[in-house]
């Protein structure tokens, strides 16, 4: 599982330019204890995979984040 903040998330300027396979993807929204709103992604992998339907990768996003995140896509996708 992954938490994405300002703090650690950077741009990759390494050449990779392969497209990867479509996967399931779910999503979770969901408030802490605190109050503190996240969006969570679950991917789930390929079918053929050891434990099909296991989630592979978790990545959450709080406020500034997603904001970050929104941005980002607008720019690159000219939105």
């Amino acid at each position: 599982m992954a938490r994405i903040n300002l703090d650690t998330i950077r741009k990759n300027d390494k050449d990779r330019n392969t497209v990867h396979t479509p996967v399931t993807a779910t999503y979770t929204v969901f408030d802490t204890v605190d109050g503190e709103h996240y969006v969570q992604i679950d991917t789930y992998g390929k079918n053929d995979r050891e434990i099909p339907g296991k989630a592979s990768q978790s990545i959450q996003f709080d406020k500034v984040s997603a904001k970050f995140l929104v941005d980002l896509l607008k720019k690159e996708f000219d939105l």
